[in-house]
């Protein structure tokens, strides 16, 4: 599933950016690796998402969200 459908609250593993080569360089530099354990805070409703990755809150719009593929986390971080 993309991040883009993921429910607040929620923690999920990436799985793989499908973005454009300089976003996912730069979400790599944010610390957005496969296998990262991210949790979704918010959702706004322009599509926008407020997520929190390695103690850091991170917004980005449905673009980017649409493109992050991930997993729902079966254990707690």
């Amino acid at each position: 599933m993309s991040l883009f459908e993921g429910i607040k609250g929620t923690n999920y593993e990436i799985k793989g950016l499908y973005v454009e080569e300089g976003i996912t360089r730069r979400l790599q530099a944010l610390g957005l690796n496969d296998g990262t354990i991210i949790t979704v805070l918010n959702r706004k409703k322009n599509g926008a998402l407020i997520i929190r990755v390695r103690g850091t809150r991170l917004a980005m719009g449905r673009h980017i969200s649409q493109g992050i593929e991930v997993e729902e986390c079966t254990y707690e971080i």
